[in-house]
């Protein structure tokens, strides 16, 4: 990761994480830990009432580091998933909502990241969404598919994961990855606009109220599973 693969911009009652590594914006351990405490941080401060989660053009998140994940160091592999899961996790059970401003390609890991975000807002380009692990070789792991569940639409599950089908921003809209889509000039704005919203009229205690009881049973199912993966130290694979 370098220096400024995540910057941070303050706008009013929302914080705008920005993830650029100038290349696909692939998850390494660094970027996940630079993302999870800019997210505390967030919940930390009273001030903060919703955050987006930008990336940059083109590329939302192409998934995991490949350097780690074709390395051949399982138990390295099976850190970098789990610390994945720990940070979808972190998004989902956020105590301020979290909007994800989807610039464009977010297979694997990124289509997660998506699923973690309470409103996902995608630009209207030519880009690839969906998890495609079967594709690849790989079996989801426990937390991954718990997700899935819980967000994508029960008509599509199947296809979405079993089939590994990738579709593109509009359709990914039925599938259950975005909310909508608008054109890439708009993208940011809507999705500042749609956090300062929700920041403006939910009530901070009853949302994190709320994420307890609603995602709780959820959240404590997928830490479970990332201990789990964590203390086998391997992911399965095709």
């Amino acid at each position: 990761m370098t220096r400024d693969a995540l910057t941070t911009e303050r706008l009013d009652r929302v914080l705008v994480l920005h993830l650029d590594d100038g290349k696909a914006n692939a998850l390494s351990a660094e970027l996940i830990g630079a993302i999870r405490s800019a997210l505390a941080q967030a919940e930390d401060d009273d001030t903060i009432g919703a955050v987006v989660l930008h990336g940059r053009e083109g590329r939302f998140c192409a998934g995991f580091d490949l350097g780690v994940m074709m390395g051949g160091d399982l138990r390295a592999v099976s850190s970098l998933v789990s610390d994945g899961g720990d940070l979808v996790a972190a998004l989902y059970g956020a105590s301020v909502p979290v909007v994800a401003a989807c610039t464009g390609h977010a297979l694997a890991a990124g289509a997660l990241l998506l699923l973690g975000c309470d409103v996902r807002v995608g630009a209207d380009v030519p880009a690839k969404i969906g998890l495609n692990e079967v594709a690849i070789k790989m079996v989801l792991p426990g937390w991954a598919l718990t997700i899935a569940e819980e967000r994508l639409s029960r008509r599509h599950l199947q296809r979405a994961i079993v089939n590994a089908r990738v579709t593109g921003p509009a359709h990914a809209v039925d599938v259950g990855y975005l909310d909508e889509v608008v054109p890439a000039d708009e993208l940011l704005a809507t999705a500042v606009a749609r956090a300062d919203e929700l920041a403006a009229t939910l009530d901070p205690a009853a949302y994190r109220g709320t994420i307890t009881a609603l995602r709780g049973p959820t959240l404590r199912r997928m830490a479970e599973q990332v201990a789990a993966d964590r203390a086998a130290g391997s992911v399965p694979t095709a």
